[in-house]
């Protein structure tokens, strides 16, 4: 029997998503909508009806492109909750439209786009005038994005 030690990925093995009842699912939670990581911002349930399950009617917002979706599901059924995880770093430089950030443990990047629309105007603006700040980062499903900032925090 051959040694099998050719691994084609490095990952934790943690999953991008988790099943969770639809009708534990709550409003400001999270949730996989159309296969993207969505905020819930509405939810209703209607009533049991004639031919079985109560039905919850959801409407969320992408948590990177900030586009509406709605999804109706029986209230037994499992849906989709991303793992989200959220890190802040200090900005150090912006170059050609990428970011150079910092950790506080002082790992450095320089591999994230600076996000499109008034986030990025506004980086783009606070780092001209040499304000220091944190970017706060969201990692969920493979995709990563900057999604806010706020002033770096004096100790």
């Amino acid at each position: 029997m051959a040694d099998i030690t050719d691994f084609e990925t490095a990952e934790s093995g943690a999953s991008n998503t988790y099943p969770i009842q639809c009708s534990a699912l709550r409003k400001n939670g999270h949730v996989v909508m159309k296969g993207r990581p969505c905020k819930i911002v509405e939810m209703s349930t209607s009533k049991t009806g004639k031919h079985g399950h109560a039905k919850v009617n959801l409407v969320g917002i992408d948590i990177f492109t900030n586009k509406k979706y709605e999804d109706v599901c029986p209230s037994t059924h499992n849906m989709d909750v991303p793992n989200i995880k959220r890190t802040e770093w200090q900005l150090i430089n912006i170059t050609d439209g990428f970011m150079s950030l910092m950790f506080e443990n002082g790992d450095l990047r320089e591999d994230l786009r600076l996000p499109e629309g008034d986030l990025g105007k506004e980086i783009q603006s606070k780092f001209d005038a040499s304000d220091e700040f944190l970017v706060t980062v969201l990692y969920a499903m493979g995709e990563e994005c900057a999604v806010s900032l706020k002033p770096l925090s004096s100790k």
